[in-house]
């Protein structure tokens, strides 16, 4: 009886240690789309990366160049809005010379292979339209987190609609 206790108490701890918890990424769970930003591959948040009214420091870039571009629902194909942010993102990393890995992202809805499929597409197209306006393509590095890296969790549209992006993450150190 003893043993069976052991058993049952030992199997609740683990299931209970591999719940799903809506923060595991470094966000809160809300639909803030900067709450996540940057996170991941190495890359940075806001916090220790300067000034952001520093236009040569990193959190500039981040807060206000853009960090991230948007997708459409199973698309890769980039939108003029997106261009315009990536733009800004090429002159600013041609200027400063840092390293980035660009993080492609879907969101919840499909299967795993799937989504790390569309996410490196969508990585890649940022990738060819930031070497395409100058930006050394040493300096890229891509990779895809598919579903696995939600910047928003609800079953909605507006949360969705934030996951399915593109995250330019400057490194440092490198």
């Amino acid at each position: 009886m003893r043993i069976l206790t052991l058993a049952a108490l030992t199997a609740l701890a683990l299931s209970t240690a591999a719940c799903t918890r809506p923060d595991r990424f470094g966000g809160d769970g809300s639909t803030d789309p900067n709450a996540a930003a940057g996170m991941g591959a190495g890359g940075v948040g806001v916090s220790g990366l300067g000034d952001p009214n520093d236009p040569n420091s990193p959190a500039y870039f981040q807060a206000v160049i853009g960090d991230r571009v948007l997708f459409a629902v199973d698309q890769s194909v980039l939108s003029p809005e997106a261009m315009l942010t990536l733009d800004g993102q090429a002159q600013w990393l041609i200027g400063h010379g840092y390293n980035v890995v660009i993080e492609g992202h879907a969101d919840e809805q499909g299967t795993r292979e799937y989504n790390l499929a569309l996410g490196a597409r969508r990585a890649n197209a940022v990738f060819e339209y930031l070497v395409s306006k100058g930006v050394n393509a040493s300096q890229l590095r891509t990779i895809s987190y598919g579903k696995e890296r939600p910047v928003a969790t609800c079953a909605a549209d507006t949360c969705y609609s934030q996951n399915r992006r593109a995250v330019t993450a400057i490194q440092l150190g490198m």
